[in-house]
């Protein structure tokens, strides 16, 4: 059973910059890919970033190109979220998502598991 655990949420201001991580757990991750998400209130969920578990490819949001980094380290089953230059619009719970899969989605459908979420609020 695949277990996702998200942390490294907070209170930043507008400029800052934070790391969020997943622990991954209940199986080997080859194979899988991972997506972060996120979700402000009154709107839907929605994709930020993304990565094979397998070669490390990634793929981003455009709204976060440039300025959001997903990375995976194996040894840890641990997937990171570094994110710069942060701004108000970014404030969201974040989720941290897995399937299997080799190829890009940013889709939520296409994600079968799912942490419980990391609150990141960015003041201005």
């Amino acid at each position: 059973q695949v277990q996702l655990v998200e942390s490294g949420g907070g209170l930043v201001q507008a400029g800052d910059s934070l790391r969020l991580s997943c622990a991954a757990s209940g199986r080997t991750f080859s194979g899988y890919r991972m997506g972060w998400f996120r979700q402000a209130p009154g709107k839907e969920r929605e994709f930020v970033a993304g990565i094979l578990w397998s070669g490390g490819s990634t793929w981003y949001a455009d709204s976060v190109k440039g300025r959001f980094t997903i990375s995976r380290d194996n040894a840890k089953n641990t997937v990171y979220l570094q994110m710069n230059s942060l701004k108000p619009e970014d404030t969201a719970v974040y989720y941290c998502a897995a399937s299997r899969g080799s190829y890009y989605s940013r889709r939520t459908a296409d994600y079968e598991n799912w942490g419980q979420g990391t609150r990141l609020t960015v003041s201005s």
